[in-house]
């Protein structure tokens, strides 16, 4: 571990003690830069937000963060959700249908999990031995919310190939 130099009044540099000014240095902030603490990247531009996140006491949707892989297998479900009231494996039939996506049941099921516990989905009580499920009001405004995104971005990148690539 390094030895903290002292300053003329004897504080040790990073202490977070004011200087002779009253003023603390900005090395004493610890490693984040003044930019992190403002809300910025560490390349300086603003942070951004995903369509599914949002900052501590914000409010708004539930997230998705910590989805990692099953974020795009989440879209499709909330997209079939939306559409009504299905099990397993009509979900997996229906996103088949309109994605062309076959999802794995290992992939549907821990999604499903945790779209339920995240408040997105719920399950519909039945006799029956299959779950359904249905699109709860967080998850239809998290659905919109991530849709928007995805179209504006598919529409800068197609908006950039018209520009560079000019294919048709």
């Amino acid at each position: 571990m390094p030895r903290e130099k002292a300053d003329e009044a004897g504080h040790a540099s990073g202490s977070g003690q004011p200087n002779e000014g009253g003023q603390v240095n900005k090395s004493d902030r610890g490693n984040k830069s003044d930019k992190a603490d403002e809300g910025y990247n560490a390349k300086g531009g603003p942070k951004e937000r995903g369509p599914w996140e949002h900052g501590p006491g914000e409010g708004g949707p539930a997230t998705l963060t910590g989805f990692g892989r099953y974020a795009g297998p989440a879209t499709l479900i909330l997209s079939s959700l939306a559409d009504g009231v299905k099990h397993g494996y009509a979900l997996t039939k229906d996103i088949e249908e309109f994605a062309g996506v076959r999802l794995a049941p290992g992939t549907l099921y821990e999604a499903l999990a945790r779209l339920d516990a995240q408040g997105l989905i719920e399950p519909v009580e039945t006799d029956d031995r299959r779950r359904p499920y249905r699109l709860t009001a967080a998850g239809a405004t998290a659905l919109r919310a991530s849709l928007k995104a995805q179209r504006a971005a598919a529409n800068a990148g197609l908006h950039r190939l018209d520009i560079h690539w000019r294919l048709t």
